[in-house]
């Protein structure tokens, strides 16, 4: 494995960037067809020269593809596929016109493949003590038939703490990253089981293992080049095995990603920035900061760019709202015709908590401060606050109250020692 990594407080170059990759990758695809797997404009990296920098080490590759590991997001159309990757149309037209930059397509069958199928005994294992009858039981490993249509498959990715599988990237660029919805739907409520608290900022958790079981599945090799990103650069980067890249990664971020705080704050006014267009992304500025939030806080979601709570899901998260998991578990007939996925994404968004009876007591209070307007946040199960009224000022400097600012929400996990 070739490694690079930054002293605290400081960026590596681009030169040293582009010379570990050279070392790593040049010559070793010479004559091949290759698949780059990269993540969409919600995620943080520098992909423009990283996209230069891997064109030209594979110049000599038979053919070059990109293709964005959307999951479940929405498809790019060819102007933002330039924006995402920083090149102009002349460029596209010229220096690029022999790199594939493709989309990853979930709902199309025609182009998935299977690779097997992870039997109901494998996911009780996995799922350890989260085990729960509402998984499936079985799932179909379904993947991009692009994986197994060339000879190589290179993943370019950051590591972050997430809210699902602990740390995001690797493996997860397959799965959800080009897989079908049973991969997706299962790992997403397996991690609903298990909850965010009890999930994000870990590293070895039930959905890493699940992803992994699935990745070994498949023939094709892969090379991963893990990255550590703090603000505009990179703190890091692991160019090599893609179980050995992703847990260095791992736990380098948990270093750099991980801000742990002596007490829960009560109030927080997380800022989601404008990279996350929908709710169904910008409430990560929910899950970076429940585990530092008291019992009874509150989380306002300030997002005055945002008027969509999904653009895939939006039908069956109007129909659902946003609940406790014990809310849809205390009722589970009702629920089961809903994608795990999207009730996933409601548990999260809400919270942890607990049912008396018929009623549900989530731990936080979330509060949206969008352009999605009162009634719609009311009917949703979120409290709203009109974001005109937000006086950034009066938010900063006052931890000592127990009131928190995030400016830029959504990649920085808040922990408490206690």
């Amino acid at each position: 494995m070739i490694s690079l990594t930054s002293p605290a407080g400081q960026l590596l170059n681009e030169e040293s960037v582009r010379d570990a990759l050279a070392r790593a990758l040049a010559g070793k695809f010479d004559g091949k067809k290759v698949l780059v797997l990269i993540p969409d404009h919600t995620r943080s990296l520098p992909l423009p020269s990283l996209f230069r920098a891997l064109v030209r080490i594979l110049s000599v590759a038979s053919r070059l593809d990109f293709m964005v590991a959307l999951g479940t997001h929405p498809a790019i159309d060819e102007s933002g596929l330039l924006r995402l990757v920083g090149i102009s149309p002349e460029e596209r037209a010229g220096e690029f016109r022999h790199v594939g930059l493709l989309n990853h397509a979930w709902q199309d069958p025609s182009a998935l493949v299977t690779l097997g199928t992870i039997d109901g005994d494998r996911i009780r294992k996995i799922a350890g003590d989260r085990w729960h009858p509402s998984l499936p039981a079985s799932v179909d490993v379904r993947i991009n038939r692009a994986a197994l249509e060339c000879d190589e498959i290179i993943i370019l990715g950051p590591t972050f703490p997430h809210e699902v599988v602990g740390f995001s990237g690797g493996a997860k660029y397959f799965f959800p990253g080009i897989s079908g919805e049973e991969m997706i739907n299962a790992t997403h409520w397996l991690g609903a089981l298990a909850g965010v608290v009890g999930t994000i900022g870990v590293r070895d958790t039930p959905v890493r293992a699940m992803i992994h079981a699935a990745a070994a599945m498949l023939p094709t090799p892969v090379t991963l080049a893990a990255l550590v990103v703090e603000g505009d650069g990179l703190a890091g980067i692991f160019i090599g095995d893609h179980v050995e890249a992703w847990t260095a990664a791992a736990d380098l971020s948990a270093q750099r990603h991980i801000r742990w705080c002596d007490k829960p704050f009560r109030r927080v006014l997380s800022c989601a920035p404008p990279m996350y267009d929908e709710l169904w992304t910008a409430a990560k500025a929910m899950y970076k900061i429940e585990p530092a939030v008291a019992a009874g806080g509150e989380v306002v979601i300030f997002a005055p760019h945002l008027d969509e709570v999904s653009f895939v899901h939006g039908k069956f998260i109007r129909q659902i709202g946003y609940h406790i998991l014990p809310y849809f578990l205390a009722d589970w007939d009702r629920f089961r015709d809903v994608p795990l996925g999207v009730l996933a994404h409601s548990t999260h968004v809400r919270g942890s908590g607990a049912m008396r009876g018929t009623d549900e007591f989530p731990n936080v209070r979330v509060t949206l401060a969008s352009r999605i307007p009162p009634d719609e946040c009311a009917a949703l199960g979120l409290g709203y606050l009109d974001p005109a009224s937000v006086d950034k000022a009066e938010w900063i400097g006052r931890e000592d109250e127990g009131i928190l600012f995030v400016p830029k929400a959504g990649e920085i996990l808040y922990r408490c020692r206690a």
